[in-house]
């Protein structure tokens, strides 16, 4: 297992509901990515149809592995390299059910995929309209280290990144179809969930304008002790690498020993209480 990677965040502007031309486009940025020396390389929330496509969730959801995980499987294997993306799945059961997803694939193809646990349905958004909630939290076990996957809003919420670093997530993911007047809380957040875990976090946001909808952009590379180890540009697409070794999370959980100071009891008051609220 390598144990010094580079991670690339690819910040783009999907063409609505024009699968072809995102995934072109996801295409040049793995080439680009590869030439770069990366070894993993992460795409937004929904990069695959765009966020807002609202009733048209339902003709370009495809189940997964379907037509479009097997085109960017066969890029994947070609560049060796590892990637996350956001679709609309389809369940096989029942076709108008859909998940918000990230998928992960590999130099081998298809590894796994997480749905979205926290769907927000207030101001702007409507994801409970679309989605059913997601229930997984599976950790991949790869050859560039144990990864974990969220979902934007899920962010929010520290259990998952919790649940993801107690079953061993080396890196944990988390894409983004964050609006702009978000910005601050996802910085903060972002920021806080590495260091309450020493884990690296990668962030990769969408960026460009939908349906009036403008979303700012500002991934980064965060180190288990909060440091910014990239950061890509706001308000336009972009694509940034940066290096981790995940040494450096052994050398922060020395200092900050948050995993090894946890009180398991809390957790059975914290579901007590959310249970009577």
């Amino acid at each position: 297992m390598i144990r010094q990677i580079n991670v690339a965040l690819a910040q783009m502007i999907p063409k609505t509901g024009d699968k072809t031309h995102n995934i072109e486009r996801m295409k040049k940025n793995i080439e680009e990515a590869k030439k770069r020396g990366t070894n993993i390389i992460i795409f937004p929330e929904l990069s695959l149809t765009g966020y807002i496509v609202r009733d048209l969730a339902y003709e370009l959801a495809e189940p997964i592995p379907g037509r479009s995980v097997k085109l960017l499987e066969k890029i994947a294997k070609k560049e060796s390299i590892y990637m996350v993306f956001g679709m609309l799945e389809q369940s096989e059961k029942a076709h108008t059910v859909l998940h918000n997803t990230a998928v992960l694939l590999g130099p081998k193809g298809f590894i796994g995929k997480y749905r979205k646990m926290h769907l927000p349905t207030h101001s702007v958004f409507e994801e409970k309209r679309y989605f059913r909630l997601g229930y997984q939290t599976p950790v991949f076990e790869t050859n560039i280290g144990k990864l974990g996957l969220m979902v934007c809003y899920d962010v929010f919420f520290p259990e998952i990144s919790r649940l993801l670093r107690l079953k061993g997530a080396e890196l944990i993911i988390c894409i983004s179809a964050s609006p702009a007047r978000r910005r601050r809380f996802f910085e903060v957040l972002t920021t806080a969930r590495a260091i309450e875990n020493t884990v690296f976090l990668a962030y990769v946001n969408l960026v460009g304008v939908e349906n009036g909808l403008q979303f700012w952009g500002g991934s980064r590379l965060i180190a288990p002790n909060g440091s910014i180890i990239e950061q890509a540009k706001y308000d336009d697409e972009d694509l940034v690498t940066g290096n981790i070794n995940y040494v450096d999370s052994v050398r922060t959980e020395t200092f900050v020993p948050t995993l090894r100071d946890l009180r398991p009891e809390l957790f059975n008051s914290l579901r007590e209480q959310v249970e009577n609220l």
